[in-house]
């Protein structure tokens, strides 16, 4: 087949392009599948409770990700300013994956327990009362907000139907475990779980 052939012939010149792609892509993606190190959870990681999974759909639902990452690339950099580089394991049981790709804040990926709840409240109801020069907004509302429970029980089944090891109990009394819990509860307590299941922080 003559080059001269596939260039005027457009329909052509997509179909083989898209075998190319297809191929390349098939080559790369598909072995990712059957390496343990790609689909294995780290030694130790739980999965979210109810309150921290819902105060992860807080974190989307209030746009978090558009500023801040969590994915720690193996860079001295990174390691020496955020900790221990990212591992595919902490984020197998994570739907939709959270990595994002700006940094308009720091990356979020070991923040859990290097602060308080005390300062990641008034972080969260006012940044600049903790840090002045934050570009970050505010999030007053969420103190009173309460937690939408209507659909954790679906959530939790879809997780579970996705390979997240929750049980029955688990989800028997997720609900109950909301009562009285705000917005602001939740993605505190979702925050303080990010990068735990890493041992070696720095």
């Amino acid at each position: 087949m003559k080059h001269e052939t596939i260039e005027k012939n457009v329909g052509l010149l997509m179909l083989l392009m898209v075998l190319a792609v297809s191929i390349g892509g098939l080559t790369q993606i598909v072995p990712l599948f059957f390496q343990d190190v790609t689909n294995k959870p780290v030694e130790g990681m739980k999965p979210y409770t109810a309150l921290q999974l819902e105060g992860r759909d807080v974190y989307i639902a209030n746009g978090c990700v558009g500023c801040h990452s969590q994915m720690i690339r193996p860079f001295r950099a990174e390691t020496e300013r955020y900790g221990h580089y990212s591992v595919a394991g902490e984020s197998v049981w994570d739907h939709p994956f959270l990595w994002g790709s700006k940094r308009t804040g720091p990356d979020l990926a070991r923040v859990g327990g290097r602060y308080s709840d005390d300062w990641q409240r008034a972080h969260l109801y006012n940044p600049r009362n903790v840090v002045p020069e934050s570009k970050m907004p505010g999030y007053p509302w969420m103190v009173n907000e309460p937690v939408d429970s209507s659909h954790t029980v679906t959530k939790l089944k879809t997780m579970r139907s996705l390979g997240v090891p929750y049980t029955d109990a688990d989800i028997a009394g997720a609900v109950e475990t909301l009562k009285g819990k705000t917005q602001m509860d939740a993605l505190i307590a979702y925050l303080q779980v990010l990068g735990t299941s890493i041992k070696s922080k720095r």
